[in-house]
């Protein structure tokens, strides 16, 4: 069979394809990223091509729904749905840099703890083996000082015993974990000992370099996951690696190849050597655990969701390529369930919630959102899988939080008005802008408690807010900037069909806690303390949060912003040999509560997509 030329921009590279594959999938399988938030279903725009020459297909029904008549006369479509069948040039949309996103990072622990990393460093001299003595070898004489047998010191370190060792005559320095030899160096490195805390998110990556010996952060450095170009949320990522070992190995290369990457920015920014990385410790939700250490997930996304393993797991930096201390000690915190991840125990971890005398919630607002609720008498968690709408997918005009977001929206009694990250240009809007906006639509009168955009009432509405709710065809719609307006090139709207989104997404959520609450009997005027947890909790405004019933209707001065909790917990594990057994504890006594099996589970997903009436 002949094969049809594509080119792609603005990569500049020309693929011969086999006639009938997507743009997206001849880009994917060339290594050429394209973004694909919902995993290539036609229900995002992210993937969106532009053609340059060649024929332009007739739009699918796809192309007409998520990119509007104005883009697909543009000849814009969407590159998961065009099928190469004539030679074609295609533009694809440049990817943001990742540098312009709001990821929340790390901060140093400020909890109490004593600090044991379960790694040792120790200055030895060795008496190396003479003509006297000569029935004897290196590692022998090694052991003799440091104690052990033959099997703690494994065959890489073996070795680099010989010019170790005789460098500086004998003297050298052992790093160790437990019983297990880490390193043996020539000299004196006794004070130089480092680790790393991971959190390996849906959507974002963050990774701390921590010194062991005082617990100081001496470097941090947060990327945006680059599996998400095969899909923004869990469930598009599992279809992607579905009993297809290959497409696995893909997704394990990608995290894999950004965790190096920021090994060696947080070893250039603070001067450290890989090699003095002795421990490294890792939350993620449990399809992000998976897929780090190449475990099928295909069953995580079947009923009944089971992970493949939930221990806590111990193992060689060799083993998953990390370009630390070959022998450094990997620790990945236990799961708790199926979407109930060591995120959530590292959540649960740094805000003591296993402690605490009162009933307090804790919700991760993320695209794989988790909700725990309780005190020391008892834990429940649940997934609350928000999916990417907060992240910009599926939405008209959605973007993630990037310079030139619309991050906050609000109403002056005239009009809207508008911010942007970066005060720049407007681009589109974010999550936390999204939130503001029906927040203050609902509070004017323009949405109403259904989320339903009201054009019957628009003589009640001040007259430059009423000339923004409009209806194209079928579709109601509120322009939130006109070309011109806060520098936007293009009008930008908030549609009828990005409420509905919306509604999802905070349905999701706000059931979860509503769940959790109802089944430990806790009505709202009983929580001690609402948490919010995570990059995107940390930035919305909480006023509108829970006017849009995203969270429970506790009082604001309740409601506290705890940052990147799960980040925290790894970081408590990583400088604490104490923290990570209490993980262990924390992971075995939180019930997980499966939503979707509780008889009254749809009526309150249906009830909490509905908005708070006035």
């Amino acid at each position: 069979m002949a094969t049809v030329a594509l080119t792609l921009f603005p990569a500049g590279r020309t693929l011969q394809v086999d006639p009938g594959v997507t743009i997206l999938a001849a880009a994917h399988a060339a290594g050429v990223d394209i973004e694909a938030t919902c995993g290539g279903r036609g229900r995002c725009t992210s993937c969106r091509v532009k053609f340059a020459a060649g024929i332009v297909p007739p739009p699918t029904i796809m192309d007409e729904l998520q990119l509007g008549d104005a883009l697909v006369r543009e000849g814009y479509r969407l590159s998961c749905q065009c099928r190469v069948t004539d030679p074609i040039t295609v533009h694809a949309s440049p990817p943001v840099d990742d540098q312009s996103f709001q990821i929340l990072g790390a901060e140093r622990p400020s909890l109490p703890v004593r600090i044991d990393a379960g790694v040792t460093k120790t200055l030895v001299h060795v008496s190396l083996p003479t003509e006297e003595h000569h029935q004897t070898s290196d590692l022998e004489a090694l052991l003799a000082v440091v104690g052990g047998t033959p099997s703690d010191c494994a065959p890489d370190v073996v070795r680099t015993l010989p010019q170790a060792l005789r460098e500086h005559g004998g003297e050298a320095t052992v790093a160790s974990f437990g019983s297990r030899i880490l390193s043996v160096e020539p000299g004196d490195t006794h004070l130089l000992a480092f680790g790393l805390a991971v959190d390996v998110g849906t959507t974002s990556v963050v990774t701390s370099l921590m010194e062991l010996a005082s617990g100081e952060q001496l470097a941090s450095v947060s990327s945006l996951n680059p599996q998400a170009v095969f899909g923004g949320d869990l469930m598009s990522r599992i279809a992607f690696a579905q009993f297809d070992a290959g497409n696995l190995r893909k997704l394990q290369t990608r995290i894999i190849g950004l965790l190096n990457q920021h090994i060696e920015q947080v070893c250039r920014d603070s001067g450290v050597l890989a090699k003095w990385i002795y421990k490294v410790a890792i939350v993620g939700n449990t399809c992000m655990h998976h897929m780090l250490l190449g475990i099928d997930p295909s069953y995580v996304g079947l009923a009944p969701y089971a992970p493949v393993m939930r221990h806590p797991l111990t193992l060689a930096a060799r083993e998953l390529y990390l370009k630390v201390n070959p022998e450094a000690r990997v620790c990945l915190l236990p799961i708790v369930a199926g979407f109930v991840g060591a995120d959530a125990v590292g959540v649960a971890l740094a805000t003591r919630m296993d402690e605490s005398s009162e009933i307090r919630i804790a919700v991760d607002i993320g695209t794989n959102g988790e909700v725990l609720l309780g005190s020391r008498e008892h834990l429940w968690a649940c997934s609350a899988p928000a999916g990417p709408a907060l992240e910009g997918a599926q939405i008209r005009h959605g973007m993630r939080a990037a310079l030139g977001a619309i991050d906050r929206v609000s109403f002056d009694g005239r009009d809207l008005t508008l911010h942007t990250i970066g005060e720049a240009a407007a681009q589109g809007i974010c999550g936390s802008g999204l939130i503001d906006a029906i927040a203050v639509l609902l509070d004017a009168g323009v949405i109403d408690w259904t989320g339903l955009i009201d054009l019957d009432h628009l003589d009640r509405l001040p007259l430059a807010l009423a000339a923004r709710v409009i209806k194209r065809g079928d579709e109601r719609a509120v322009i939130l900037a006109r070309p011109g307006e806060h520098g936007a090139t293009q009008e930008l709207l908030l549609t009828q069909d990005d409420v509905r989104q919306v509604q999802l997404c905070k349905g999701a959520i706000a059931s979860g806690a509503a769940m959790l609450q109802r089944i430990a009997g806790v009505p709202e005027d009983k929580v001690a303390e609402l948490m919010l947890a995570g990059g995107f909790g940390n930035y919305l405004s909480i006023a509108s949060a829970i006017r849009i019933g995203l969270i429970p209707a506790v009082p604001e001065s309740k409601v506290r912003y705890v940052g990147n909790a799960a980040l925290l917990g790894a970081q408590l594990a990583l400088l604490s040999e104490t923290e990570r057994q209490h993980a262990e504890q924390i992971a075995r006594r939180i019930e997980h509560v499966s939503l979707a099996a509780h008889p009254d589970f749809q009526d309150v997903f249906v009830d909490c997509m509905n908005f708070p009436r006035p």
